[in-house]
């Protein structure tokens, strides 16, 4: 891939973490597990899973989003540093968004085909959090869909340079 393409794919990567960033900073100065329960009633040690994940996905975004800064600034630009940075955003951000190790949601795969949202959570949870994934839904599949080739490319890549 050419140095233009991953260049442009690090810059808009950057402006997604950004963005996501936000958002999962304004849910969380505002979230508590209690006010989680007087939003809607339920399991609180569910609720507590759902905090977790989502302080991950900030932490995992955070960092991301400071290598991107940094291969983004650098002069000449470092292609095998953005790609392999490139494969941590598809696998630390994206994949745990869309299906985190906890198993606290899931993706519905057959959602793509209704338009629908695809996270599924695993028990009743509060309006306030679907919103939140509701929001970032969209923005998450499309930096997918552009990094899908790193999922498979840099792999390669590595398996080949042993």
């Amino acid at each position: 891939m050419g140095n233009t393409l991953v260049q442009s794919q690090m810059r808009d990567v950057k402006k997604f973490l950004e963005a996501a960033i936000i958002e999962f900073e304004s849910f969380l100065n505002e979230a508590t597990l209690s006010g989680l329960i007087q939003e809607k009633e339920g399991n609180i040690e569910y609720y507590k899973m759902i905090l977790s994940n989502i302080r991950k996905l900030l932490v995992f975004c955070e960092e991301c989003l400071e290598v991107c800064g940094i291969i983004v600034k650098n002069e000449p630009f470092a292609k095998a540093a953005a790609e392999k940075t490139l494969y941590r955003v598809y696998h630390q951000c994206i994949e745990e968004f869309f299906s985190p190790k906890s198993d606290a949601w899931f993706e519905e795969s057959r959602s793509a085909y209704t338009g629908k949202n695809s996270i599924k959570f695993r028990e009743e949870t509060p309006l306030s959090v679907k919103e939140l994934f509701r929001k970032l839904e969209g923005p998450f599949q499309k930096i997918r869909e552009e990094l899908e080739y790193y999922e498979t490319d840099y792999r390669t890549k590595m398996i080949q340079s042993k």
